[in-house]
């Protein structure tokens, strides 16, 4: 009856925490991102000098409250799935670590040769601002997105490079060292500058011949740098331009999470995961046996 009734009170808390479909799971999400922001400010705030000391010492307070928070949902989130590591090596696991462990590690990290280290350890927080895309839907189209259009990405990324290593080879020959071009490489470099239209000045051509090649590769960078958006667009388009609500074939996923392995976007009529096959309804089991 025991472990019935610690399964029972892991499912409910799993629920809430994995899942937002529920009232109170879209309660603890709205509550943690308000904490994430008011987090992210509170770094902020304590990085500008000349408040008064009270200030300081209610961001600091404030601070801990949401440190203790945080770590109540790191420890809650690893112990209601089956498979802890599941969730402890994932990108938001490592993400929720990194943000919750700088304050603790403040009261280890003592002495005046380390002051400088913890400071930067604390910083460590704006990690937090990460947490919020995990409940945003359209950044997991975007990152999708991402996803789907990396390999054309990357062949673009590697003709650019061809472009400023053949162009700054050419800048280094026709201006020379006396224009500041003092090496393929750092010709290279006020090619990539030139062509993302950024242009610090610190390397500049002097003669006509370099002026007029400077001057295609201006042009072309405004063209370079459209490619890859338009490859993002194009992309995003695909998957936002799924299959909608009153199409006949449309099939609606919620935010369920397995306990098993953490995958999430199942159907509504589903009742085990769709990666390893677990039950995804364990509380309907408990019921039945009790």
């Amino acid at each position: 009856m025991k472990s019935t009734n610690t399964a029972a009170w892991k499912s409910k808390l799993h629920t809430i925490i994995y899942e937002a479909d529920t009232p109170m799971g879209k309660l603890f999400d709205v509550v943690l991102l308000i904490l994430i922001l008011v987090s992210v400010i509170f770094v902020m705030l304590e990085s500008v000098k000349g408040f008064p000391k009270e200030v300081y010492d209610i961001l600091y307070y404030g601070e801990w409250v949401i440190t203790i928070f945080f770590t109540f949902e790191y420890i809650a989130r690893v112990i209601t799935i089956k498979k802890p590591s599941q969730y402890i090596f994932s990108f938001y696991g490592i993400i929720d670590f990194l943000s919750t462990i700088p304050l603790y590690l403040s009261f280890i990290l003592v002495g005046s040769n380390v002051l400088l280290t913890v400071r930067a350890l604390r910083l460590l927080r704006v990690f937090r601002i990460l947490k919020v895309t995990r409940y945003l839907g359209e950044a997991n189209k975007l990152t999708k997105a991402l996803n789907d259009s990396k390999a054309k990405i990357l062949v673009f990324l590697f003709f650019v490079l061809i472009i400023s290593i053949i162009a700054g080879t050419v800048m280094y020959l026709v201006e020379g060292e006396e224009s500041g071009f003092v090496s393929i490489p750092i010709s290279v470099y006020w090619c990539i500058v030139t062509l993302t239209t950024v242009g610090f000045g610190d390397i500049a051509p002097v003669t006509p011949l370099g002026q007029l090649i400077a001057a295609f590769i201006m042009i072309m960078g405004y063209g370079i740098i459209a490619v890859p958006t338009g490859i993002v667009s194009a992309e995003y388009a695909k998957t936002t331009g799924k299959l909608k609500p009153d199409d006949e074939n449309y099939v609606h996923v919620n935010s369920q999470a397995c306990r098993e392995c953490g995958a999430d976007k199942h159907r509504d009529d589903a009742d085990f995961c769709h990666r390893c096959g677990t039950h995804l309804h364990p509380e309907d089991i408990i019921e039945d046996n009790v």
